[in-house]
């Protein structure tokens, strides 16, 4: 039996944009009232982060925060489950398109701004070049399954799970394969290191550095930015010199890198994410 939530976004998948953002609108709206443990982990964010930003501009970027996650869920329906002409009309990739182009190995740092799975789809639809990512099983079966028949619609996506190792995705890289890689995250203190997050001690998850040097790979940096006409995916230009020696400071350099886009459109960012959940030894949860 098709699962409730899975077979509600099917039937809005062909449905106007304006409709699904309206829903997502809504209910935003609603989340960001009745969410109240997850609204304070956003707000605790933001004033750990824009701690200049007047309280006003923070309730606001949370309130655009819970509405911009609901139209990005919802819009997984038409990114999924929709029409390629609706993929065309809604996915623009602008910037340095040609770093994804040709064989080489090339890690994509592709951090949580909402419309992550909307550059993924657009890539794997416009690019049509073989790619991998990691990926972490939902708690529903049917959910999870949807989520995977979604971004292997293409079928150049090969999902790999967390806990099957690093050898099939460094050789999928050298071998020319696309690195699809959300490496901004807090996985706790077993795989993380902490540097910097606008000046705030992260635990954060060093792999971008690490499976570039394993796959001499490029880095290149893809953000997808929320737009009334669907998504603006940008690709960046490659880092130069990356990675270096030094995987502190590689790890460093990407969340310095990504402040930069993140203060370009603040309330596009994953702040529902505990970003700052694990600590450094002796200091005080956050949360």
């Amino acid at each position: 039996m098709t699962h409730p939530g899975v077979l509600f976004m099917r039937l809005i998948a062909p449905l106007p944009l304006s409709w699904v953002r309206g829903l997502g609108t809504v209910v935003g709206g609603v989340l960001y009232v009745l969410a109240v443990p997850r609204r304070r982990v956003v707000m605790a964010n933001l004033a750990l982060c824009f701690p200049q930003q007047p309280l006003a501009v923070r309730k606001r970027w949370a309130r655009e925060c819970f509405v911009y996650f609901a139209q990005a869920w919802f819009d997984r329906s038409w990114l999924w489950n929709g029409s390629e002409q609706q993929l065309r009309q809604r996915l623009r990739i602008v910037g340095a398109e040609a770093e994804l182009q040709g064989d080489t190995p090339t890690a994509i740092f592709a951090p949580h701004f909402y419309g992550l799975d909307a550059a993924g789809t657009a890539i794997n639809h416009q690019i049509r070049r073989p790619m991998v990512s990691i990926y972490t099983p939902q708690r529903s079966r049917a959910v999870d399954q949807w989520l995977h028949d979604g971004r292997r619609r293409f079928g150049n996506l090969q999902l790999f799970y967390r806990d099957q190792g690093v050898k099939g995705i460094v050789a999928a890289l050298r071998e020319g394969a696309l690195l699809y890689l959300l490496s901004d995250m807090n996985f706790g203190p077993e795989e993380s290191i902490f540097v910097p997050f606008y000046g705030v001690q992260a635990a954060t998850v060093p792999s971008l550095p690490r499976f570039a040097r394993l796959g001499r790979a490029k880095v290149v940096p893809v953000t997808a930015r929320i737009t009334p006409t669907g998504y603006d995916i940008e690709v960046h230009p490659a880092w130069n010199d990356y990675p270096s020696a030094d995987v502190e400071a590689d790890t460093a350099y990407m969340n310095r890198w990504l402040e930069g886009v993140i203060d370009t459109m603040p309330s596009q960012y994953y702040w529902v994410h505990k970003r700052f959940k694990t600590r450094p030894p002796g200091e005080p949860s956050i949360y």
